[in-house]
Order: C-alpha cells, then sequence, then structure tokens
C-alpha cells in the first residue's frame, strides 16, 4: 500500500517526472534536506550555498526539522519561515541567474518544498499518531515513479525520516520496506540526536553516511574523539582558512539579496574567523554532480569528503593525507579553493549580465564529455593514455590542465608518475602491485574567479595479465 502519497498535481507542479525534461534535467539528482535551522545560524549558510547550486538538481523537500541541537534551545520549535525568507531572496535573483544557467528552479517550486516536521525530536515521539508533514513528503517522494535514487541530507536530526520508515515498516510487507530503503540515500552530519542510532540500528540494508569522527559514540555525553576532526568540519577547518573570513563573505557573498541574508557571527573555534562554518554543506556537496566524485561510491572522495566502509552499506570518515596536514577533514578542505571559487561565481550571477561572468569550462575526458567517471582496464607495467581534448569555456578563456593522482580511494599511498602533467594529453606506467588507481583531471580556466572542471578516471588493474605496452 502507498501511505499518505501526495496527488499527482502536488508532485508534478514543483518537480520534474522520469521521462520528461531533456537529458540534462533527468541526470541531476534528487534532494531532500532536513534542516535543524533556527539554532546554530550555519543552516542558514547552507542554505544560501545551496541555493546558488540549486540548478544542480531536483530539490524535492526543504524540510524544517526541529530547531537546534540536543538542549540548544528553550523550546521545541520548527521553523519553516527561516527556510521561506531564504528561498523568497532567491526568487528575486532567479531570473537573472537563469540567464546563466536555465536549470535553477523558479523560487514557487522550492517554496512548495518546504515542509515542517515534528519539533519533539525524542525517540519516544517515533510512533503511532506522530506522522509529520516532512515524514508524508519523504515516503510520496520516494514512491515516486523515478529510476534516480532518492538523497537524503540531514543536517540536524532524522526524525522525519525515522518516522517514515518506521510507517512504511508498520504499514507494509518487507518485501515493500526492502524496496523502500533501496531507494534512498542518507547523508548525517553527526548523530545529533537518539533517532539516528535508531535509524542505522532498525535498518542495516539501507545506505547511510555518517560523518563523524566518533561513529560508535552516543549522541550526547563525552566522546572518545575530539568531533572537530570530523569530514564536515574540513568546511571550515584546516587548509587556508582566509577563505573563510568575513572580508571575503562580504567581497563574494553578501553582494545581493540572498548574499544578505547570510549570517555573520557562529562558533567555528579554532578557526579565528567565526564567520563561514557551513558544517552542513558537505551533506549535499557529497551528491553534487561535478565530475569529481560518485555518491555510489563514499571511498572514492570529493568535495562532500571521503568514507569507509564500516558494514555493508554503512559508511563513516575516513582520512586524506596531504601536503599541508592529515586527517578526515582535510578530504574537505582541499578542496577549497575550487568551492570557494565556485560559489563567489555564482553568487555574481545574482546580479551580473551574462557576458561580464565567469562560468566553469567543461573537461572532456578521453572523448567523454559527461560528468561521470571514466573507468579504464590495464595490466601493470601498461602505459595508460589520458586526453582532456575537446574542453572547452563557454566564456572563451584560456585553459589550463592539471591530472593529479589521487592515492588514498585506491587503497595505496604510493605515489604514481603522471607523464605531461600539466598537458592536455598525460600517461602513466601501472605500477607493479597496484590494484586501482585514481586520477583525477582539472581542467581550470583564466577567468575571474578562475573556476575548475573536474573528471576522474578510475583505472583497474588486472594483476592476472601482463602489460603489453601503451594503449
Amino acid at each position: 500500500m502507498t501511505y499518505h502519497c501526495l496527488p499527482l498535481l502536488a508532485l508534478a507542479g514543483w518537480c520534474l517526472t522520469a521521462g520528461a525534461g531533456d537529458a540534462a534535467a533527468q541526470e541531476k539528482p534528487r534532494l531532500i534536506v532536513l534542516t535543524d535551522i533556527g539554532g546554530d545560524p550555519d543552516d542558514q549558510q547552507s542554505m544560501i550555498r545551496l541555493m546558488a547550486f540549486s540548478s544542480e538538481f531536483e530539490i524535492e523537500g526543504l524540510i524544517a526539522s526541529a530547531s537546534g541541537t540536543t538542549g540548544e534551545l528553550k523550546q521545541r520549535i520548527v521553523r519553516p519561515d527561516l527556510i521561506r525568507e531564504i528561498v523568497e531572496a532567491y526568487g528575486k535573483v532567479q531570473g537573472k541567474r537563469a540567464t546563466h544557467d536555465p536549470g535553477y528552479p523558479p523560487a514557487s517550486r522550492l517554496l512548495a518544498a518546504i515542509k515542517s516536521g515534528d519539533p519533539d525530536r525524542r525517540l519516544a515521539s517515533i510512533g503511532e499518531g506522530h506522522d509529520t508533514e516532512g515524514s508524508r513528503w519523504i515516503i510520496a517522494a520516494a514512491d515516486r515513479n523515478d529510476p534516480r535514487p532518492l538523497n537524503i541530507a540531514i543536517w540536524g536530526g532524522g526524525h522525519d525520516l525515522a518516522q517514515a520508515l518506521w510507517r512504511v515498516r508498520k504499514d507494509r510487507s518487507p518485501s515493500e520496506l526492502k524496496r523502500f530503503t533501496g531507494k534512498l540515500r542518507v547523508h548525517s552530519i553527526e548523530h545529533q540526536d537518539e533517532t539516528g542510532p535508531w535509524i542505522v540500528d532498525s535498518f542495516p540494508e539501507l545506505f547511510f553516511i555518517l560523518s563523524s569522527s566518533n561513529p560508535g559514540a552516543p549522541f550526547e555525553g563525552r566522546l572518545p574523539r575530539d568531533k572537530r576532526l570530523s569530514v564536515y568540519r574540513g568546511m571550515y577547518l584546516g587548509g587556508d582558512m582566509s577563505l573563510t573570513s568575513r572580508a571575503w563573505i562580504d567581497e563574494n557573498v553578501r553582494t545581493n539579496p540572498l548574499g544578505a541574508l547570510y549570517p555573520l557571527k557562529t562558533w567555528t573555534a579554532p578557526n579565528p574567523n567565526g564567520v563561514l562554518k557551513e558544517g552542513d554543506t558537505p551533506s549535499w556537496f557529497y551528491f553534487l554532480p561535478n565530475g569529481l566524485s560518485d555518491p555510489d561510491h563514499p571511498e572514492w572522495g570529493g568535495w562532500g569528503g571521503r568514507f569507509r566502509r564500516v558494514r555493508d552499506r554503512y559508511y563513516t570518515d575516513a582520512e586524506d593525507n596531504v601536503p599541508a596536514g592529515e586527517g578526515a577533514r582535510s578530504t574537505v578542505w582541499r578542496w577549497r579553493p575550487d568551492f570557494q571559487n565556485a560559489f563567489a561565481a555564482r553568487m555574481t550571477w545574482c546580479l551580473t549580465d551574462r557576458e561580464k561572468a565567469n562560468h566553469e569550462p567543461m573537461a572532456v575526458l578521453n572523448g567523454d564529455a559527461t560528468r561521470r567517471v571514466v573507468p579504464v582496464r590495464a595490466a601493470a607495467g601498461e602505459r595508460v593514455r589520458l586526453s582532456a581534448r575537446g574542453s572547452s569555456d563557454p566564456d572563451g578563456d584560456r585553459l589550463s590542465y592539471r591530472w593529479l593522482h589521487y592515492p588514498e580511494p585506491g587503497g595505496s599511498m604510493s605515489a604514481v608518475a603522471i607523464e605531461g602533467a600539466g598537458n592536455v594529453d598525460a600517461s602513466l606506467l601501472v605500477p607493479p602491485g597496484a590494484r586501482e588507481l585514481h586520477v583525477i583531471l582539472e581542467v581550470r580556466d583564466a577567468g575571474s574567479p578562475p573556476l575548475v572542471a573536474c573528471r576522474r578516471v578510475v583505472i583497474t588493474v588486472d594483476s592476472t595479465v601482463q602489460g603489453s605496452g601503451p594503449r
């Protein structure tokens, strides 16, 4: 049975159905956000950035869950009004933005996606009589006839997802529940209340990423590790933190009606700036189709971080080693110059004519012009040839090229030399003992700010075959 499935017209009014629209729209990831907006103002920061990148998603739900972290606020409330304020500000600049990217959705569609959750985030409030507008909306979205996964980013508590899962388990058969959970991919920023551990324990078949340096710790109490080491903290800790300063925000973000809402005070210690935090942004960065990552492979890494398998389809923080330091948060901050430039450029689109703004180049990898990862099979000792020929820039800017080996996803820290690493064409010799090699192509323009398009090639090494030379 389908529980509280919304009328077809209600859904069709604000999201594309499978089989409708052009191919580019079909490939957009579906996204639902559960936000505890109304506590730490970094949720508003993350929501503003999401509006800047909303052309890259089918945003199907913006659910105001219980505000703040457990015990942070004196009253149990939800704040959909804060989401609505940001979306309405987005609506003031959406027309100009659409001249830069016609994929930006109308504000009316996003406003229709705003729903309220349960202000009571306790596990005791899961069950009969606790269905919410948000939990029903999650069920309706997952029930829609669409072959794409439904991505759910949890910025605070997971209560409304937990209630949706409880309802489906109660009302449907085991096979129907399996089909339902199989449609979902969840990325949660910590377990911020007791519903998170309950979801993981009760639905072990669910694809679930927990961004946390303390995956075995309870949601409250003394933690065994410093939570500031978590993947998502790389949004504002580590690397070049001048890109999180008040001066950077004033110059690049607070220049238009949407950016003017960006909060200027939050808690970022030991980052001394006290401005940009956006601890929730990596949750949807993870699903962003920018050519660098694949959401089906948390261990590969990208703007949203890199993760290791704990069991089945459950993942938590992994670590990268980079020249300026090592740790889980480096899996995010290593990309900060690029994602900050992309944010800055998209904020200029709010007021600037297309011919006066910069836009991302298009990277072509071995003749493939999509954003998909390119697989290659090779043997040890074989030379693999790589090419970015056909890459272009919509503004006619000069392009530069960089090929780099990303060792951690392949399970090895051994460096692999890339011949022609700064050229449009490059190659590498597959070393003995390698099992999988990840090579990232960066195509960067000379615009202001400089923008990059990334692609990834994954070379699977067949150890049973002797290399036969160049390919």
